[in-house]
């Protein structure tokens, strides 16, 4: 069990390091996506429907993906295993985010409005009247706070459960990235029914968050990072969004913001008024930023290997 469940993480790291995501066509995340499109539409009592929806959908996902690696695994353990990494694989997302950030970054210096148009794949706000500056800026949140929602917590759910089995270390990677999915599709303000999503996912990445930020710190070598981004942390209207976004912040020593919701900027004044760390990113700034986050990726995955192989 031990070489299985350490294995079936390393498969699903190979797989996003080689293939980033699977085609749209194929992903498993993508078909749950166009499932729930007939449930975005006014309902005589939206909240009910929500706690529903938040309730079912996720055990609907973690019960496929358990019998999949149950039956897999009574033809023999290693095709388990292998459906196992590949559940894991379809749960995570590294670097096809990484790579969009580093093209929005990248585009923002030479095609400012190609930047904007790239970025609605990171991060959901009107990028029309973004400067050069807040699209690197949004760019680098939207790498620090998918680091939580795309790959820590799946990671953490599957190597919680691996002691257990491969059917319930896949199941829990698959249970969380259905409520993140769930929050991304409905966890807005302007649906009503998006509620009960929008919390749950709030109580399920209250902890990721938080080791995401750790990973930060030490990926960038700051551990006094964290301790300094903890009052920034608070300043999103997200409880767990802060942390990550705020630890990367303070380890690049520059304003990140997004206009007219927050400031993440370390208030550090010199003796004529003028603040240290106001100025948004550059593109070598936002460059270094995304660097962080893809080592504390590796980080991520590197302890997840090692966790499940000491714990099974």
């Amino acid at each position: 069990m031990t070489l299985l469940a350490a294995g079936s993480v390393a498969l699903a790291a190979v797989g996003d390091r080689l293939v980033a995501e699977p085609p749209a066509a194929l992903h498993p995340v993508a078909w749950l996506g166009r499932a729930l499109d007939p449930l975005d539409r006014p309902w005589r009592r939206p909240r009910l429907v929500g706690v529903a929806t938040a309730l079912l959908v996720p055990l609907a996902a973690a019960g496929v993906v358990a019998a999949a690696v149950a039956l897999a695994g009574r033809v023999d353990p290693l095709a388990g295993a292998v459906v196992a990494g590949l559940a894991c694989f379809v749960s995570t997302s590294r670097r096809m985010l990484l790579d969009e950030a580093r093209a929005v970054v990248a585009a923002s210096e030479t095609d400012l409005p190609a930047a904007r148009q790239r970025l609605r794949s990171l991060a959901g706000r009107d990028a029309a009247d973004l400067t050069a500056g807040e699209v690197r800026s949004a760019a680098v949140e939207s790498a620090a706070e998918n680091l939580s929602d795309g790959l820590v917590a799946p990671l953490a759910g599957f190597a919680l459960l691996a002691p257990v089995s491969l059917p319930a270390a896949a199941s829990a990677a698959a249970w969380i990235k259905a409520v993140n999915t769930l929050d991304s599709i409905f966890g807005y303000r302007s649906v009503p029914m998006g509620w009960a999503p929008a919390r749950l996912d709030d109580v399920v990445m209250c902890v990721p968050a938080r080791v995401s930020a750790l990973l930060l710190a030490v990926a960038a070598g700051r551990p006094d990072a964290l301790r300094r981004a903890h009052p920034l942390a608070r300043r999103p209207a997200s409880p767990n969004a802060g942390w990550p976004m705020a630890t990367i912040a303070v380890v690049l020593g520059v304003r990140l913001t997004k206009p007219g919701a927050y400031d993440l900027c370390e208030d550090r004044r010199s003796s004529d008024g003028r603040t240290g760390a106001d100025a948004l990113p550059t593109r070598t700034d936002a460059a270094r930023g995304v660097a962080v986050v893809s080592r504390a990726g590796w980080l991520a995955v590197g302890l997840a290997v090692v966790g499940v192989a000491v714990a099974c």
